[in-house]
């Protein structure tokens, strides 16, 4: 009986040891991040972003769909009729305050499915750590001038 035990356990052993062998050729799955950009499939959904039209206005026109999508309630949007002489977005009016509490946020991009000028879009920045609790509420200046996630678009 002890002598089966033994060639059992030494047997599982092997096993165990054959497993450990085989992974020490293969490659390494760890990006260096943040020196290595991060692969991300093109669909990911990370930090939002307001896009602008070629001439420099602004898309969004402060109908509000957006905070009305929201599960969550993260966004919040106030709106202001646009100046006739400097106008800030095609249509009458534009948001006067735009924010986003990330806390809040699941990502699921409701509010990029709600918006009638795709203003509003879950870009690929995905690296949102912070110290305090108050910059987690992202501002319209801050929307409006993304910066550039170290990522690469993998293939689906």
């Amino acid at each position: 009986m002890a002598l089966r035990d033994f060639l059992k356990g030494a047997t599982e052993i092997g096993k165990a040891m054959g497993v450990t062998l085989k992974s020490l050729t293969e490659t390494p799955v760890t990006t260096e991040y943040p020196r290595d950009p991060v692969p991300l499939y093109p669909r990911f959904r990370g930090k939002h972003e307001l896009r602008r039209y070629e001439n420099g206005l602004e898309r969004c026109i402060g109908c509000m769909l957006c905070e009305a999508a929201c599960p969550t309630g993260a966004i919040y949007v106030e709106a202001e009729e646009n100046d006739p002489l400097h106008p800030l977005s095609p249509g009458e009016r534009h948001a006067s305050i735009y924010e986003v509490n990330l806390l809040r946020c699941i990502f699921c991009g409701d509010c990029e499915e709600a918006c009638p000028t795709e203003a509003i879009v879950l870009g690929h920045e995905f690296a949102m750590a912070d110290y305090n609790r108050r910059d987690f509420i992202v501002t319209k200046e801050q929307l409006l001038n993304p910066g550039e996630p170290n990522v690469v678009i993998r293939p689906e």
